[in-house]
C-alpha cells in the first residue's frame, strides 16, 4: 500500500533526525557549545518534516479514514494514543525552543538540560511512537481497511506528496537532514 510505504519509508528519515538529535545532546553534555542556529533548524525541521508532512498525512488521510471506517477500536487507538502521542511532540519542539531562546539570554545549566530533556525526550517518543505505528496501527489499518479504502488513501497521499513536492517540502528538509547526518 503506498500510503502506508511512505509513511514507513519517513519514519526512517525521523528516526534519523531522533538520532542526530541525540548526537547533538550527546556534544553538550560533553562540553561542546550549544549551537542556536542548529537547534532552531532541528525545530523548524520536526515542525515541517515530521509534523506538518508527515504527521499531516495520517491525521489528514490515514487516520481519518481508520476513524471514519474501522469502528471503536480505532477510534480509541488513533484518539487515546496517536493524536495524544503526536501533541506531545509538539510540546517537546516549543519546549526545546524556548529552552534555546532562554539559554541564549542567560547560558546557565538550567537551561542547557531544558535543552537536552527536550531534544531527547522529543527523539525516544518518537522512537516508541513509530514503532507502535509500523507494528500496530499500519498493520491494522492494512488488514481492516477494504480495498477501496486503501486505493483512497493511496491517491489521496499521492495527491498530498504531489503538493508538498511542488512546494520543495521534501527536498528541503531531506537535503538540509542528509548534510547534518553525513
Amino acid at each position: 500500500m503506498y500510503g502506508i510505504d511512505l509513511l514507513m519509508k519517513e519514519h526512517e528519515n525521523i528516526l534519523d533526525f531522533t538520532a542526530f538529535l541525540r548526537k547533538i545532546s550527546a556534544g553538550i553534555l560533553n562540553g561542546e557549545p550549544v549551537d542556536g542556529k542548529l537547534l532552531r533548524e532541528c525545530v523548524e525541521f520536526g515542525r515541517n518534516y515530521a509534523d506538518k508532512h508527515h504527521h499531516g498525512k495520517e491525521e489528514k488521510i490515514l487516520f481519518q479514514f481508520m476513524l471514519d471506517h474501522m469502528g471503536p477500536v480505532a477510534e480509541k487507538l488513533i484518539k487515546n494514543g496517536m493524536l495524544v502521542e503526536h501533541d506531545l511532540g509538539r510540546l517537546y519542539l516549543s519546549e526545546l525552543e524556548k529552552a534555546v531562546e532562554e539559554y541564549e539570554k542567560d547560558p546557565v545549566d538550567d537551561h542547557k538540560l531544558d535543552i537536552i530533556s527536550n531534544a531527547v525526550g522529543y527523539g525516544a517518543l518518537l522512537k516508541r511512537h513509530i514503532d507502535k505505528e509500523d507494528e500496530v496501527v499500519y498493520t491494522f489499518a492494512v488488514r481492516a481497511l477494504t480495498e477501496e479504502h486503501k486505493k483512497a488513501v493511496d491517491e489521496e497521499t499521492e495527491t498530498f506528496e504531489k503538493q508538498a513536492e511542488e512546494q520543495g517540502v521534501q527536498d528541503h528538509y531531506l537535503t538540509w537532514l542528509h548534510e547534518k547526518i553525513k
